[in-house]
């Protein structure tokens, strides 16, 4: 399952540099699926593409945040979430919206770094 970030941050950053998939943003930035990806395009799902590039709304204005759609979990990367593990508050905990299986998670990362 991707991971969240809870208002308990205090916004120190340490788990922005940490992600392998560039899916940690600062509370009020705009985001992109092609930050740190192969993401060129991206069909949502609803059906329509849009370009990698295009800039999306921030998730939260006050805290860092984490795009459920691209967090692996550090799957095929790292043995365990980085973020939570440098997390000094522990604020970085599994989303229960976005259940995924091992599997899905390195399909999720092929998908976001195929060359």
């Amino acid at each position: 399952m991707a991971l969240l970030i809870t208002e308990e941050c205090i916004n120190c950053g340490a788990c922005e540099p940490e992600c392998p998939n560039t899916a940690i943003y600062e509370g009020g930035e705009e985001w992109s699926w092609s930050d740190g990806t192969d993401l060129s395009e991206v069909e949502l799902e609803d059906g329509s593409t849009i370009p990698g590039d295009e800039k999306q709304e921030p998730y939260s204005d006050e805290f860092f945040y984490i795009v459920a759609g691209k967090c692996t979990e550090c799957t095929g990367f790292h043995e365990e979430p980085q973020c939570a593990a440098v997390c000094p508050v522990d604020c970085c905990v599994p989303d229960p919206d976005y259940e995924e299986s091992e599997e899905e998670l390195y399909s999720k990362k092929e998908w976001l770094h195929a060359s």
